[in-house]
C-alpha cells in the first residue's frame, strides 16, 4: 500500500451505490438498514456522483451536502476533513468542465461500496484558474436509513508508470534458522490490522502481506489501479525506516472499517504520505479490501487580513 502521491487542491464530491456483485457476498447487519437493501446499477450509481459534481458546478451546497453522511471524512492533501470543512472547501472551487472514465464499484459488502474512476477538471479555486488536473477519486458509500450517503472521498492525480523495483533476494537459509513465525490475526480493530501490513513490509514478507488481502482487492495509485496480484508486486520497497502516525478510524457498518494515517520516511515524499485501508469481515476474516493514498502538501499561506481603519490609524 505504497507510492500513492497525489492530490487537486479543493474538496470533491462523492457518488453513490451499484449493481450486486456476480457472486454473493457476506450479509451486513447494519441496524439502521430496517429492509433489505435495493440494488441499484451502475449507470445509476455514477449518475449520482455525476449529480454530486453537477451540484458543486451549479454551487447548490445543500444539495451536495445532503449527499454526504455526518461522519462523512474527505482527504485532502494538507488535511483530513469532516464534513463541515468538506463542503466549506468545495465553495473555494468552482469546476467549469468536468469529463469521466474508467468507472469501477467495489462491492463491500450488501450495504457498503466503494466506486473509483478519472475524473479531469478545468475551473477555478478561489477564483483563480487553475489548468487541467487529471485524477484518480474514491469514495466510500453506505446504505443507513434507507439511502447511500457518502462517507468517504480521497483522490490521487494520473502519474506515468514508473519501472518496477529490483526484486529483493531473500538471504539463505541457515541451519540454525528459527522456525517459520505465524502470521498475526486479523480483527475489526483497522488500526493493529494495518500495523500487521507494515510488519509484513518491514520483514519483507510479502507472502504473508498477501494473505491478508481478499482475492479481489484493489489499490487506487497515481500509477494505475492494482488488483490484487498487482499490489503485492509494486508494494515492495524498503519500509525500514518508515514511521506511522495521525492514525484515524471510521466505522462503515459492522461488517467494514476504514483506517486514516500518515506515513512518513524516506520512502514516502517531502511531507509524507496519508494512507486509507478499508478492511472488511469475509467468512469470519478480516481481509483488507481497498486502498488509496495521496502525498501531504503543506497548506497555502493565508492572505493576511486587511486591518480596519480604526486599527491602523495612528493613536492621537
Amino acid at each position: 500500500m505504497k507510492k500513492t502521491f497525489v492530490v487537486l487542491a479543493a474538496a470533491f464530491a462523492f457518488a453513490a451505490c451499484a449493481t450486486p456483485p456476480p457472486a454473493p457476498v457476506p450479509s451486513n447487519t447494519n441496524a439502521s438498514s430496517a429492509k433489505a437493501v435495493v440494488p441499484i446499477t451502475d449507470a445509476e450509481a455514477t449518475g449520482k456522483e455525476k449529480a454530486a459534481w453537477e451540484a458543486i458546478q451549479k454551487k447548490d451546497y445543500d444539495a451536495f451536502g445532503a449527499m454526504l453522511a455526518s461522519d462523512a471524512i474527505e482527504v485532502s492533501p494538507t488535511d483530513v476533513n469532516d464534513k463541515a470543512a468538506t463542503i466549506a472547501n468545495v465553495k473555494d472551487f468552482e469546476p467549469t468542465e468536468v469529463f469521466f472514465s474508467d468507472w469501477k464499484v467495489v462491492h463491500l459488502d450488501n450495504d457498503a461500496l466503494v466506486v473509483t474512476y478519472n475524473v479531469r477538471v478545468k475551473g477555478k479555486y478561489q477564483g483563480k484558474d487553475f489548468g487541467e488536473e487529471t485524477s484518480r477519486a474514491s469514495s466510500g458509500w453506505v446504505h443507513r436509513d434507507g439511502k447511500w450517503t457518502s462517507v468517504y472521498h480521497q483522490e490521487c492525480p494520473i502519474a506515468k508508470p514508473i519501472p518496477p523495483p529490483p526484486s529483493v533476494k531473500a538471504p539463505a537459509a541457515s541451519a540454525t534458522a528459527s522456525p517459520a513465525v505465524v502470521p498475526a490475526t486479523t480483527g475489526p480493530d483497522p488500526i493493529a490490522n494495518e500495523k500487521i501490513v507494515w510488519d509484513f513490509f518491514k520483514s519483507r514478507n510479502y507472502d504473508g502481506f498477501a494473505s491478508i488481502l481478499a482475492d479481489d482487492f484493489i489499490q487506487v495509485l497515481t500509477t494505475g489501479v492494482d488488483d490484487k496480484a498487482g499490489a503485492v508486486k509494486v508494494d515492495r520497497f524498503d519500509a525500514s525506516k518508515s514511521e506511522l502516525s495521525d492514525w484515524r478510524t471510521l466505522k462503515i457498518d459492522d461488517d467494514a472499517a476504514l483506517v486514516i494515517y500518515v506515513a512518513k520516511g524516506p520512502s514516502h515524499g517531502l511531507n509524507g504520505e496519508r494512507h486509507t485501508t478499508i478492511w472488511t469481515q469475509r467468512d469470519g476474516k478480516w481481509l483488507a479490501r481497498f486502498h488509496h493514498g495521496t502525498p501531504i502538501e503543506k497548506a497555502p499561506p493565508q492572505p493576511p487580513t486587511k486591518a480596519s481603519p480604526a486599527a491602523t490609524s495612528s493613536p492621537k
